[in-house]
């Protein structure tokens, strides 16, 4: 097995309800998706070696206008500094808890297709943990440690390895693309107090209606999408804080709505959803294109909210087919792109879920 090339993807996510409590010791659904991916190759190899991407970690540029160009558009890193920094914690992880490594090297290799609106720091598809995530399921195979590293813990890792490189962000986005499919998470203060982690449960991805996805190719106002809610979150604004509770619970509702396919239910949380945030963020922290996204949805009827933190807007078309035509011709009238939502199936195994209950 370690003579082979090793492969893992990991698939951008779409937080359904609850969205930004994850970080607020709240309750989040999310969705893992086939849309966007990142996938990761692990070759054994004489030296350890990390290969730069030939487009994300661009060295060598047409002009000095090129490449200023490219870093105001781009930003100033691709993806290996993340394969650098998931090996990093990797290596942590297993030494801290007294898990043996083999002394074989391994070249790492990376490929994404999650635009760039969708990777930014505050993760709006989840870009940079989805790196982080392929090459992690990479090294537990390589190292034949996938028994031994818990599931649970997993997204901390990849978490981790993203703080390491000042990346800001929570860990809703790493538990669905460990978990894949469809996610209830739990991130009360005393699970995250006492375990470390949240409570997460699978759910069934049947349970969830057509969904879609919504965004435009070059964003050009995204908005400071955290803007001063978490200072004020902190200092107990009381207003942050009712807020950010009531947001939790749409997650709770959201749950029971999907198991009892209450899907006018599911609708008017997806809507609330984002209007609560809009309440504690406001229009100038969001960004107009953005809202804009939102409201073409709403236009023709249909339920909206952001993916994140702004970038993509998930829809759901609750007034049927023709519903679903009217926003298409919206979307085109407005310039944004519109798909349908890929659900991704779970990821984990027996395996996987036997490190969850060792000790």
């Amino acid at each position: 097995m370690n003579d082979q090339i090793i492969s893992h993807k990991a698939y951008a996510r779409i937080g359904l309800l609850g969205n930004p409590s994850d970080v607020y010791y709240g309750n989040t659904i999310s969705i893992s998706i086939t849309n966007f991916w990142a996938s990761v190759d692990l070759e054994p190899s004489d030296h350890l070696l990390v290969k730069p991407h030939h487009y994300h970690d661009l060295v060598q540029f047409q002009s000095l206008h090129h490449m200023v160009d490219r870093l105001e558009n781009e930003g100033f890193y691709g993806g290996v500094r993340l394969l650098m920094a998931i090996c990093k914690v990797f290596y942590r992880y297993c030494k801290k808890h007294n898990i043996d490594l083999h002394e074989r090297n391994f070249t790492l290799s990376y490929d994404t297709n999650i635009p760039r609106q969708f990777s930014s720091i505050y993760s709006r598809l989840s870009g940079s943990s989805a790196i982080a995530c392929a090459a992690l399921n990479c090294m537990l195979d390589f190292y034949q440690v996938r028994h031994l590293v818990k599931v649970e813990e997993r997204p901390n890792l990849i978490l981790d390895s993203e703080k390491e490189l000042g990346i800001v962000a929570g860990l809703q986005d790493r538990v669905a693309q460990v978990y894949g499919g469809l996610v209830f998470m739990d991130f009360s203060k005393n699970h995250m107090d006492k375990l470390g982690h949240g409570i997460y449960t699978p759910m069934d991805i049947s349970l969830l209606p057509p969904l879609y996805l919504i965004y435009a190719e070059n964003p050009s106002d995204s908005g400071k999408v955290h803007s001063t809610v978490r200072k004020r979150w902190l200092e107990g604004d009381e207003f942050i804080r009712s807020t950010m509770n009531e947001v939790a619970n749409l997650a709770v509702e959201g749950r029971q709505a999907l198991l009892e396919k209450d899907y006018e239910k599911l609708a008017t949380l997806m809507n609330h959803n984002f209007d609560l945030r809009r309440s504690m963020f406001g229009d100038d922290a969001l960004g107009d294109i953005n809202i804009k996204m939102v409201e073409v949805a709403r236009e023709v009827g249909a339920a909206s909210k952001f993916t994140g933190s702004g970038g993509a807007v998930v829809t759901f078309c609750h007034g049927g087919p023709q519903q679903v035509e009217l926003l298409q011709e919206a979307c085109q009238k407005a310039g944004f792109i519109m798909q349908p939502v890929q659900v991704a199936s779970p990821n984990l195994n027996d395996l996987d879920f036997g490190s969850s209950h060792s000790t």
